[in-house]
């Protein structure tokens, strides 16, 4: 497909919410129509569920039939690349989406191979994980070519569409997998895309899905962090882009299913399920809504940054530093948050915000760098302490245990720990230090890491929190594996690397709810 056809499709999918018949046979043009009529009836159906309060809104998706089918049961990655699954992959039009407009899917099947797609929202429904919202296909997959590398390494993909739904208007927020099944082979993978809204709601719920592409290595070492000599470079001129599937996560552990779903299932899951197994009102956003939308972070009274947060645009940085002198508060239920500074550009068919690159570190220098060639950048963004409450340090990897320092602090009101007690392995695999200089902060959390269980690795990680202008907080858990403390959902793999976290606990169960109350609450 010629630049200029496939810039005009782009325009059509951004402003046309009624499914096309591009790229579909007449069979399937049936099948998807026959789909979306079922999923509009549904939404028809559903339209006085959305006139409830909404912070009914949750806990009713939630008391909904739920099926832990949305499972990968069948998967396999080529060895050559040691990260695709070329019997079966895909993307997505759109990192984020609302209701009544038209997400498209590109899908490759190699061999060709007819397949179907199943769709479903990822929560607690009394346990299981998920939802299945909508069944499409079969449809024929056919081989759809590899991308040339670009500059910059880039691999942009600009396959034909396979298929399209436009999203239903009882859709709730949330986080959706598309779980892919070629009917050739049985082979199975994710795509993953999140559904946005403009209602207020307490809280909003950031994935990272600007670091899950940073990490995505899809189709063989093209990620951020390779220029072609190094696999875990650090410095500028490498571009990734969102048009291409996700492959299996790269680091840490073997997940068989983060094939497709980026690093959602691996470190943002286990908070998400817990938020929606007792009731928050939360509703999700991409790292692309907080950049290109910042306007709706006055929408809610709680911002989540969870998990692995690493890379912002100086424009989020700025976004969320405005929105906290505003009143709102946030929780960085993350690790390595706001560490690499990228600048978004378009993609190949002048689609917006589908490909990045790494400019700088918001840090200042720490001689020696710790990663190859971080030390050829400027080091002129923004130092993230000054948001955060603290940073991305040297060694910046390592674990420890999470201990209380400030016992008499209301975050750790009903959880019985006094000086020094511990979570076992809480914190890792990144971590945060060098707190900012920020009236009125507290380090309600600190200690050496450690590279292994007694050995220490030179690293001192700090939880820290400080007080907004209008009464709001800003926490920082300063640890990728926060969730680990909270719940583990079907599907999930307890990390265990330097140190090894020890799965749900009570303490960190109730220093959550304390902060969610106050951060509701202010």
């Amino acid at each position: 497909m010629s630049t200029r056809r496939r810039s005009e499709a782009a325009r059509r999918r951004d402003t046309d919410a009624s499914p096309s018949s591009a790229g579909l046979s007449r069979r399937e043009l049936l099948t998807t129509s026959a789909s979306l009529g079922l999923g509009l009836a549904l939404g028809g159906c559903a339209a006085p569920r959305l006139q409830q309060r909404s912070s009914d809104l949750i806990r009713a998706e939630n008391a909904r039939p739920g099926t832990d089918a949305w499972r990968l049961t069948s998967t396999r990655i080529d060895p050559a690349t040691r990260y695709r699954c070329p019997w079966i992959e895909g993307y997505c039009s759109h990192t984020s989406i609302e209701a009544g407009e038209t997400l498209e899917f590109f899908v490759s099947t190699n061999p060709a191979s007819e397949f179907t797609l199943d769709l479903y929202r990822m929560g607690y429904y009394g346990g299981t994980g998920g939802r299945q919202v909508h069944s499409l296909g079969p449809f024929h997959g056919e081989v759809q070519p590899d991308p040339p590398m670009g500059g910059k390494r880039l691999r942009d993909c600009q396959w034909k569409v396979a298929c399209q739904v436009t999203i239903p208007q009882d859709w709730l927020s949330g986080v959706y997998l598309g779980k892919l099944t070629s009917l050739r082979e049985g082979i199975q993978s994710y795509v993953i895309f999140i559904v946005r809204d403009r209602r207020k709601a307490d809280f909003i719920f950031q994935c990272s899905d600007t670091t899950w592409q940073a990490y995505n290595r899809w189709p063989s070492q093209f990620s951020l962090y390779d220029d072609g000599r190094s696999q875990w470079y650090w410095g500028d001129s490498v571009q990734v882009s969102f048009n291409r599937p996700y492959g299996r996560y790269c680091q840490i552990f073997d997940a068989p299913l983060s094939t497709g779903s980026g690093e959602f299932l691996l470190w943002e899951f286990p908070t998400a399920y817990w938020l929606e197994a007792n009731g928050y009102d939360v509703t999700y956003v991409s790292n692309l809504d907080t950049h290109s939308r910042p306007e709706s972070m006055a929408r809610a009274g709680g911002f989540l940054s969870v998990g692995h947060d690493e890379y912002w645009t100086l424009e989020m940085f700025h976004s969320m530093q405005r929105a906290i002198r505003r009143g709102l508060s946030v929780a960085f239920l993350s690790g390595n948050t706001c560490c690499g500074r990228i600048l978004l550009s378009p993609d190949s068919a002048g689609q917006a915000n589908r490909v990045f690159e790494r400019l700088d570190v918001f840090s200042p220098a720490d001689p020696p760098e710790p990663f190859d060639h971080m030390a050829s950048l400027p080091h002129q963004s923004p130092n993230s302490n000054t948001l955060v409450g603290a940073r991305s340090i040297p060694p910046v990897t390592g674990g420890a245990d999470w201990a209380c320092s400030l016992p008499e602090h209301w975050l750790f009101t009903g959880t019985g720990m006094k000086q020094g007690d511990a979570i076992p392995g809480l914190v890792g695999w990144e971590w945060h230090g060098d707190p900012g200089q920020i009236p009125g902060l507290e380090i309600v959390s600190t200690g050496p890491t450690f590279q292994a269980p007694g050995k220490p690795n030179g690293g001192i990680y700090t939880a820290t929190i400080y007080p907004g202008p209008k009464g709001n907080v800003v926490f920082n858990a300063s640890t990728i594996w926060w969730g680990d403390g909270l719940s583990a959902p079907p599907g999930y793999l307890r990390p265990s690397v330097y140190t090894t976290p020890k799965g749900p606990d009570p303490r960190v169960d109730r220093i959550t709810r304390n902060l969610l109350a106050r951060m509701r609450r202010h």
